[in-house]
């Protein structure tokens, strides 16, 4: 497991004064305003003095950039948090950590495929589970459908909705 998670962005320079706006890659733009040190790819912590969320975007004070030139020698930067800085509620994971699990059946042990993406629907996430056919199915993160999610183990047991992993072939 990663210890570094991408947070965000750097997209470009706001006012005179050295702030920059962060692109959030968040559930929200207020969590990544809870951290007071985040972290380039190197591990280089970067101290932030100040951010505020506008417009679904972060404006931040990046401590030691304090003229516009300086800000710009930042733009286009992905900032990390540390995991360790991170608490997160019970049943709820980091996407980075979801993706490549094996996703299962809970009751017959059948193999569905690979987590490859989450997509953010509003409602709830979506799972894309590529078989390893290479055919994508794509199901709803709700309590009745994920029974079982074992980061260490690299695999998530289901209970798929009827229906949802029927070919076309077998429904004939």
């Amino acid at each position: 497991m990663n210890k570094l998670l991408e947070a965000g962005k750097i997209v470009s320079v706001f006012g005179l004064k050295g702030e920059v706006k962060v692109q959030p890659w968040c559930d929200t733009p207020d969590f990544l305003c809870e951290f007071d040190t985040l972290y380039y790819k190197s591990g280089t912590p970067v101290e932030i003095e100040r951010s505020r969320v506008q417009k679904n975007i972060v404006v931040m004070k990046i401590k030691g950039i304090d003229t516009v030139e300086e800000a710009q020698k930042v733009r286009n930067r992905v900032l990390y948090l540390d995991r360790e800085d991170v608490e997160l509620d019970e049943d709820t994971y980091f996407v980075q950590d979801l993706i490549g699990l094996r996703v299962i059946d809970l009751n017959s042990g059948k193999e569905y495929g690979t987590l490859t993406e989450v997509s953010e629907t509003g409602a709830n996430d979506v799972y894309h589970i590529k078989s390893e056919a290479g055919k994508m199915y794509y199901i709803p993160a709700i309590p009745s459908v994920i029974a079982e999610t074992d980061i260490a183990g690299g695999v998530m047991k289901i209970t798929p909705l009827e229906g949802l992993f029927d070919d076309a072939e077998e429904i004939r």
